[in-house]
């Protein structure tokens, strides 16, 4: 995988979707100007002698309190410790990854005051792949993600614990042993940090590149449903879709013709079929899956241009020498993103789960009871269905909006908060249930297009069943399962599946549609 270039301001999706899937990432040299124009205007604010938030002054509530200049310096350490106040499990490394990077390019833009001292080390830990421990739990995603980032920046004062190779070691240990020195911060260097919408963005970014594969998945599994139940293609015409002129529908309705095309399966049954039309699960895949496919494309717009922002507070305008105190750390649009990312998880999940239901039913889908040869001695995929089920329940509740709830904090300074990170924190459990409900419906897909052995599918469909077949057996006596649904998720999870139907072009989030 090629490096990815951080140009701040103008970093496109795919370089995040690049970091996030593991590639090396630098930042452009042009970047190192406006880092000292910023952190040059921060010296000259400071020699005006005037208050200036965050950087002479106290946090929050506390922003009246004027702090001496020969404490500034223990002003910036001691909102980083105080401020890594987070609890629960670590944020898993590739989040972090993305989180560093994210904070890096913001940073590099010139409107923070941060020295490249500071850039530098940030680069050299996402270069040698240290990786801070964050608890993910304590950002309510205003005044931005203070803990996360916090742990983040404690771990550049060799505070707290950094991973290296996946063994966690005390910080300070862990940048010596890098060649590293920990960080002391520059005026306003410990509030640029830990302000900031980085945590949100990056939980939201990994929700919405999970997403993008699972979708494209769910397309392939939808059609395998499909044929497993000779079910119609004449729903998928384009003059449907072009009348509706929704561009998520026209691009599923494409990438469906397309998986099918060519199949013998449906050939068969063109004529003399008595069906008049399919359920909903297959009819409407077109209609359901567009209009997820057209938010998580909203959803990207969103979080591409979160990721090229600056949103730590105050803001330095060297032109001006001017702080200015805003609000850009409202992360109100990365919960907004999050939210929708969590509809579409849901709904995809939610469409799949009752083609399987479908499949397992002789009188809908005319396959044998519950997928297996000898119904009644054998229970076939009776509980796998069961479980599809509780998994979408799980992300039914999941998807309540995190976006409609606020608490407020600090002393009620703090008085309307966006709930983003824990709004993007949910989207990757949500994600792997999904992927478990779509390997249910992909094994019982393929099990059901084997009864309609010597047929066979199209070269994409039939491409993915051999992939199947490769680690998971016809099921013609029940067996323990769970090695089986193990086994299908993990080829969703790592994209296997949309892989294998590669002469396909599955929509992505950057498509034109």
């Amino acid at each position: 995988m090629r490096p990815v270039i951080l140009e701040p301001g103008r970093t496109p999706l795919s370089a995040w979707r690049s970091l996030y899937r593991g590639a090396a990432a630098r930042l452009d040299p042009k970047a190192r100007p406006a880092i000292v124009a910023s952190a040059l205007a921060v010296e000259r604010i400071l020699a005006k002698g005037a208050p200036v938030y965050g950087i002479n002054t106290g946090f929050g509530k506390l922003a009246s309190v004027r702090i001496e200049s020969g404490d500034l310096a223990q002003l910036q350490r001691n909102i980083v410790l105080s401020h890594a106040a987070g609890v629960g499990a670590p944020t898993p490394a590739a989040i972090v990854r993305l989180m560093l990077a994210l904070k890096l390019a913001s940073l590099a833009q010139g409107a923070s005051g941060v020295r490249t001292e500071t850039v530098d080390l940030l680069e050299a830990m996402l270069a040698r792949d240290l990786i801070p421990v964050i608890p993910g739990q304590g950002s309510v995603g205003a005044s931005g993600d203070l803990a996360p980032l916090s742990h983040m920046a404690a771990a550049m004062l060799g505070v707290g614990e950094i991973l290296i190779e996946g063994q966690a070691a005390p910080a300070a240990d862990a940048l010596a042993a890098a060649g590293l020195q920990p960080l002391a911060l520059g005026p306003k260097e410990g509030l640029a940090l830990l302000n900031g919408t980085q945590f949100s963005t990056a939980n939201a970014l990994a929700g919405l590149f999970e997403a993008e594969r699972l979708l494209q998945t769910a397309l392939v599994t939808g059609a395998l449903s499909t044929e497993a139940a000779k079910g119609s293609d004449t729903p998928f015409d384009p003059r449907i879709h072009e009348l509706r002129r929704q561009p998520g529908q026209i691009a599923a309705a494409h990438a469906l013709r397309a998986l099918m095309r060519g199949s013998a399966i449906r050939a068969s049954h063109l004529e003399g079929d008595a069906r008049v039309q399919d359920p909903y699960c297959l009819r409407c895949q077109p209609q359901v899956m567009g209009a997820a496919l057209d938010i998580l494309r909203q959803a990207a717009t969103t979080l591409e241009r979160e990721a090229n922002g600056v949103t730590d507070n105050p803001l330095i305008f060297p032109e001006t020498d001017e702080a200015l105190s805003g609000g850009n750390f409202h992360a109100e649009p990365v919960a907004f993103a999050a939210d929708i990312i969590a509809l579409a998880l849901c709904e995809i999940g939610s469409l799949s789960e009752r083609r399987t239901a479908m499949l397992v039913d002789p009188a809908l889908s005319g396959l044998p009871a519950f997928l297996t040869p000898k119904p009644g001695l054998n229970s076939g995929f009776m509980i796998p269905q069961v479980t599809a089920a509780a998994l979408v329940s799980e992300n039914k509740q999941r998807a309540y909006p995190a976006s409609v709830d606020s608490i407020p904090t600090s002393a009620n300074q703090e008085d309307h908060v966006s709930m983003a990170a824990h709004g993007a924190r949910r989207l990757l459990d949500m994600a792997e249930n999904l992927a478990s409900i779509l390997g249910i419906e992909l094994l019982a897909a393929v099990q059901g297009c084997d009864f309609h052995r010597p047929l066979a599918s199209s070269e994409p469909l039939e491409a993915v069943r051999e992939l199947v077949r490769g680690v998971v057996p016809h099921l013609d006596e029940d067996r323990h399962f769970h090695p089986d649904l193990k086994a299908a998720a993990e080829l969703v999870r790592q994209g296997a599946v949309a892989g294998a139907a590669r002469r396909v072009d599955l929509p992505a989030l950057e498509d034109a549609a």
